[in-house]
């Protein structure tokens, strides 16, 4: 019978236990296993419960796939799993380096004139919505890259509209946005009805195979500072949505806080 990877950890951890012993790997493997101890520690309650069971050696496994695929990402600009939310954030000067201009296109609609993405967005969002047009659907993309200061603005016009605790809900504060990552995007219609239509409905089946994650999820308000957002994706990879549904209970905010702390 299978136990919690956390159990698991902490009885190899305390007891001593090596996968293989007597060799280098066996070395490396208890020096993985007590920092993965360390880590997971460190994880609040809720997300280590959202851990299912399974194997240590196996979640490593793919940790270090999801690590790899880093390198398809430019190594001159943030990490894609970059932590960024109410309490972590980038300056008002930090903008994404090549970002590029979404054109019209017969793949998908753009309701907007300024759209742009991080490069590795944009040849995504592109091959998400081939595919989706393959499948008869036609995704339009509401918003895309957003500057500190732009984000500025939003959040204080939804000050204004909604007062600041609804707000705080519903907009990010500047600096504290996915959207300025240039990695993020918003699908129209942008409201709860998006999950509904023809193309939520796409997007919610496949955009993990195209490496796009839902970034708040329905129920986790506490966790991510948002409420739900169907429309809200980012781009992070396909490994990275992989070990996200698999070990993380498909919640994004786990895993992107459990991959800051584990490169610390």
């Amino acid at each position: 019978m299978k136990r919690n990877v956390l159990v698991m950890i902490l009885l190899s951890f305390v007891l001593g236990f090596s996968w293989a012993k007597g060799n280098d790997s066996g070395t490396a493997e208890s020096s993985e296993i007590e920092k993965l101890n360390r880590v997971l520690s460190s994880m609040s309650q809720k997300c280590k419960d959202a851990i299912p069971d399974g194997d240590a050696r196996e979640f490593l496994a793919d940790l270090h796939k999801v690590l790899d695929s880093r390198a398809d990402f430019s190594k001159d600009d943030l990490s894609p799993f970059y932590l960024i939310d109410k309490k972590h954030n980038v300056g008002a000067d930090y903008v994404p380096k090549g970002l590029i201009h979404l054109e019209k296109n017969p793949d998908y609609e753009i309701n907007k004139n300024n759209l742009s993405l991080r490069p590795e967005a944009y040849a995504a969002l592109a091959r998400l919505a081939a595919a989706a047009k393959k499948d008869g659907v036609t995704l339009t993309v509401s918003s895309t890259y957003r500057s500190y200061e732009y984000q500025k603005n939003l959040f204080q016009y939804w000050v204004k509209v909604d007062g600041l605790a609804e707000a705080e809900r519903e907009s990010a504060r500047e600096g504290t946005s996915q959207h300025q990552l240039g990695m993020a995007l918003d699908f129209a219609p942008v409201d709860d009805a998006f999950d509904k239509t023809p193309g939520g409905k796409w997007v919610y089946e496949h955009a993990a195979d195209y490496g796009w994650s839902l970034s708040f999820p329905q129920g986790y308000e506490d966790v991510t500072g948002f409420r739900w957002e169907c429309w809200h994706f980012r781009y992070i990879g396909v490994e990275a949505c992989r070990f996200q549904k698999k070990w993380f209970s498909n919640v994004q905010q786990f895993m992107i806080e459990f991959l800051d702390e584990w490169v610390k």
